[in-house]
């Protein structure tokens, strides 16, 4: 066992694969309960509350955005007060609580609107009393995902010692792991559970979710007396409003030139205390005008030690100032990752609903195949993946390129956003084709898994490198935080699309309830667009950002060669 740093004056055992079985059932169950609720949605919300598609969507949409938002909320709480612990606990609670009121509503005929036979004019829509008990489950899944969603694969990480190699390489091979599980119950729930759900019971296929997170609650609590707690390091958000604030009232401070031999003394860079959580970095050659904040003037006065400034809204140390500037080199990168997950939002939503209007019988057979259902097939592609790049391609890269990972983060992430433009551009083939075939007859279902498996390959790649970039570029005390960037760009995405598909349904006849009236391979085209250009300023940022630590002034290489190396 690894014993390497204190934490509230005892030893630290990092018990790392031992403590995984407790980590990965937890988040298993939570993944089959969350996705089991979640995945099906659409379709719940369209056909028991009798909720037109369009409108149902841009509700899912708003939905998912809040949510997702709600990962900074946490994140901010777990990092400054709670520690991500007891986040995890009270949110995992919460996340059970949302599933039992959203099983009632499906259990109780009064809790939902009367149900309507396919093809009729007019049907009952949800009473306010209705749409509020719906509301009030929704909210209880938003809190439980505002805590859980940023600090359970930090937490999982933290039971590896990121200083030997053999904990750091478990750290790498945990973020794989992680999608992988999570991938995997993508796929039973949304083929079991979505089943039940669809052909079945709404109220049995909602219950299973709901008994799952229970069994969630009961694995994450089993595992306390093994678990590494890492405990809460004060609010990383006011140091950084320290940086900002300090950097402003030394605005007509003369920053000293790089070529002063004595230009470290007159910077404020005590000695990290020994039992710091962050590393020390060292000072880099971007937003030098932050600088200004750790120079030591006349009117600056520190304590009897010289540890500390007694005004640190005026006066802060070198490495504050380094932590603010990793922070503002990762803001173009998670822009770029915020216009990923607009594409792959459309089609989690659309391709549902081509399915809908599609062929979906097994093989001429009497078994349809539930519309939400073929997601799997994005997730079978990450399932296959995964194993193969963890323990096939990184080896052999890695002996090629000299690199831990193989190739750099951001080429992996870079591969992802190239393959998803290639994805949104195969939806816009095949829904052309269907519309076409839609008059003689549905187009088999079958027809949308290249575009689906094409964007799992696209989520391998970007997801899952923007998730290990934020973990290893944040600062060690705002981990929970880099847990929650992926989800903020995810929340910026689904605000962002339902205003896209709001707009684009006033304004053209691309998108209607029946797709076979609308120009659904249009809307697409227009996503792909965005994602090439997308690309494009992607290298363009990738090629200026400089890793955290690194005092080289030649920025990161990255090209289409380097992509497809």
């Amino acid at each position: 066992m690894d014993v390497e740093r204190k934490q509230e004056g005892k030893q630290v055992e990092y018990r790392g694969w031992k403590a995984m079985p407790y980590v990965v059932g937890n988040e298993t169950c939570e993944k089959l309960g969350t996705l089991g609720t979640s995945s099906n949605l659409l379709v719940y919300l369209t056909t028991v509350f009798n909720i037109k598609s369009v409108r149902a969507a841009t509700t899912i949409n708003i939905w998912n955005g809040t949510t997702n938002m709600a990962t900074l909320v946490g994140a901010i709480l777990s990092d400054t007060y709670f520690g991500r612990y007891a986040t995890l606990g009270f949110s995992s609670i919460s996340s059970f609580l949302g599933m039992a009121v959203l099983t009632l509503t499906a259990a109780v005929r009064t809790l939902h609107p009367p149900h309507c036979d396919h093809g009729a004019a007019v049907c009952v829509g949800p009473t306010p009393w209705q749409l509020t008990f719906l509301i009030s489950g929704l909210g209880l899944l938003v809190i439980g995902a505002g805590g859980i969603r940023p600090c359970n694969l930090a937490f999982g990480a933290d039971q590896f010692n990121p200083k030997t190699e053999s904990g750091r390489r478990g750290i790498n091979s945990f973020f794989n792991l992680y999608f992988v599980t999570f991938t995997c119950s993508m796929m039973i729930a949304a083929t079991v559970i979505v089943y039940v759900q669809s052909n079945i019971s709404w109220a049995v296929g909602l219950a299973i979710p709901a008994a799952l997170m229970l069994f969630s609650c009961v694995f994450f609590f089993a595992g306390t007396p093994i678990y590494v707690i890492v405990g809460p390091q004060g609010s990383p958000v006011k140091g950084i409003a320290q940086v900002m604030v300090a950097a402003a009232r030394k605005r007509h401070v003369e920053l000293p030139k790089r070529s002063c031999s004595a230009t470290s003394a007159l910077f404020f860079n005590p000695p990290a205390p020994a039992d710091a959580l962050n590393a020390k970095l060292s000072l880099t050659h971007q937003f030098r005008f932050l600088e200004k904040a750790a120079i030591i003037d006349h009117s600056d006065e520190l304590d009897q030690e010289g540890s500390s400034p007694k005004q640190p809204w005026r006066l802060c140390t070198l490495q504050q100032v380094e932590e603010v500037k990793c922070l503002i080199r990762l803001l173009p990168i998670w822009w770029a990752g915020t216009i990923f997950f607009l594409g792959l939002t459309q089609q989690s939503t659309f391709s549902v609903l081509q399915a809908l209007q599609s062929d979906r019988r097994l093989h001429n057979t009497n078994f349809v195949i539930p519309a939400a259902s073929f997601s799997v097939f994005s997730m079978l592609t990450v399932t296959l993946w995964l194993p193969f790049y963890d323990r096939i391609a990184v080896p052999w890269l890695r002996r090629r390129t000299k690199k831990e990972e193989g190739i750099t983060l951001l080429q992996r992430i870079g591969t992802g956003l190239f393959i998803s433009a290639i994805s949104t551009m195969t939806a816009a083939f095949v829904e052309q084709k269907r519309r076409k075939n839609s008059a003689s007859s549905p187009m088999p279902a079958f027809w949308l898994v290249p575009q689906i498996a094409i964007s799992g390959l696209a989520e391998a790649f970007a997801s899952i490198g923007q998730v290990e970039f934020y973990y290893k570029q944040f600062p060690e005390n705002m981990r929970s935080i880099a847990g929650s960037f992926t989800f903020l760009a995810m929340a910026v995405a689904n605000y962002l699309s339902g205003f896209l598909v709001t707009l684009v349904h006033r304004i053209s006849g691309w998108l209607k309830d029946d797709l076979n009236l609308g120009s659904l391979d249009h809307f697409y085209l227009l996503i792909a667009g965005l994602e090439i250009v997308n690309f494009l300023y992607f290298l363009a940022m990738a090629r200026w950002y400089k890793y955290r630590g690194s005092v080289s002034s030649k920025p990161e290489e990255i090209s289409l060669s380097s992509l497809n190396a």
